[in-house]
């Protein structure tokens, strides 16, 4: 499994996080499968939240791993907190208690990465830079980073926070592409030129914040996957042609596409499917050309100015 270093961090994680969303959707035998599947494949950086099945899931998977001290030193665990019911809080009481509660589940005593999970409207970053300073004096977390914020919002956080953040989650897929349209067709009045993250591509690659795709198969806000969808006829064409070019499953050429782009992401994949799986990791071993990768980007709709 090829590897990339997290933002600013030491730390050295695969090119593919194995997110844990709808890890409650397997039966106990199916959870230590896939599981397992990852680690044998050299998957071991696993994305949790504390809303995922309302905390379910970081318990499911901490029986699935097994975990003990010895496991704990071969995985790299991320999770996130901040939202609830009807709401967003990032509050240094919320914070705290939530870092708590995913320490339980998950049956360890620290987290590689926290990440806010979207942004609070009420945000008071003196509370949320008291809580990372605490929870880092105490080592329950090691790293901090944020999910879909844009770059004044993670600016203001590090005008009071002194840790690093070292990862931004983001929806981006093929489909899902307007961070990278947006810095293709400046200056265009074209709908793709409008700019409705603030630059958040450049801004993590100037800042080395390290980019995690989150959804990246999905179309629209969870609509569907767009491969081998009757909607993008022209798109999954190029894939497959692609994908046949190197023997590959068009899952592959898909998440190739991201891990093409030199900002050096970090899809989080969210299949509980363990040959997906394989068929995601292995897209770390498949470098699209230039030609190739515009070649998909066209075929989902982008025009080029």
């Amino acid at each position: 499994m090829k590897t990339l270093k997290l933002g600013t961090s030491s730390l050295e994680v695969p090119v593919i996080a194995v997110g844990c969303m709808r890890l409650n959707s397997l039966s106990k035998p199916e959870a230590e499968r896939f599981v397992q599947t990852a680690l044998d494949e050299g998957a071991n950086f696993f994305d949790h939240a504390d809303i995922y099945g309302g905390g379910s899931c970081e318990e499911i998977f901490a029986d699935a791993i097994h975990m003990n001290s010895t496991v704990r030193e071969k995985i790299v665990l991320q999770s996130k907190c901040g939202i609830r019911q009807g709401m967003f809080d990032f509050s240094k009481e919320h914070i705290l208690a939530s870092v708590d509660g995913i320490l339980k589940r998950l049956k360890t005593d620290y987290l590689d990465v926290l990440l806010l999970h979207r942004p609070d409207a009420l945000v008071e970053p003196e509370e949320v830079a008291e809580a990372f300073d605490q929870l880092e004096q105490s080592g329950k977390v090691r790293h901090f980073g944020v999910s879909n914020q844009n770059p004044m919002q993670i600016q203001l956080l590090k005008k009071y926070v002194k840790q690093p953040i070292v990862a931004n989650q983001l929806q981006l897929s093929i489909t899902n592409a307007n961070m990278i349209s947006a810095g293709i067709n400046v200056n265009m009045e074209n709908e793709a030129a409008v700019n409705r993250d603030g630059s958040v591509l450049d801004y993590c690659r100037l800042h080395d914040i390290t980019i995690q795709p989150w959804s990246p198969f999905q179309y629209g806000f969870f609509e569907g996957v767009f491969l081998g969808n009757e909607k993008f006829p022209e798109l999954n064409q190029a894939i497959d042609e692609i994908a046949g070019k190197y023997g590959v499953s068009n899952t592959t050429v898909a998440v190739a596409w991201l891990l093409r782009h030199p900002a050096r992401m970090q899809p989080v994949i969210g299949t509980m499917n363990t040959d997906r799986l394989k068929d995601c990791i292995q897209a770390g071993e498949i470098y699209l050309t230039r030609e190739e990768w515009y070649q998909i980007y066209r075929a989902a709709g982008n025009v080029l100015p």
